[in-house]
C-alpha cells in the first residue's frame, strides 16, 4: 500500500530544521531536502528516527563548516 499523499505533505525531517521530505517509492525511503538524511519506510510506516537514519547525499550532506 503506498503512503497517503496527504501524509507525505505534512511529514518533515525530525531534526531541528524540520525540512520537507522527498519520497522515493521504488526505494521505500524518505530523504530530507536539507540535510540529506535517508529514512526508511518499513511495512508502510515511515521510520523518522534520527538514530536510524542513513546519512545521504543531500544538499548539505558532506559539507563541513
Amino acid at each position: 500500500m503506498p503512503l497517503d499523499p496527504q501524509l507525505l505533505e505534512i511529514l518533515a525531517c525530525p531534526d531541528t530544521h524540520h525540512a520537507p521530505l522527498r519520497h522515493d517509492p521504488a526505494e521505500q525511503t524518505l530523504t530530507c531536502t536539507e540535510c540529506g538524511r535517508v529514512f526508511e519506510i518499513r511495512d508502510d510506516i515511515p521510520v523518522l528516527l534520527l538514530d536510524e537514519a542513513r546519512p545521504g547525499t543531500g544538499p548539505s550532506a558532506g559539507e563541513s563548516a
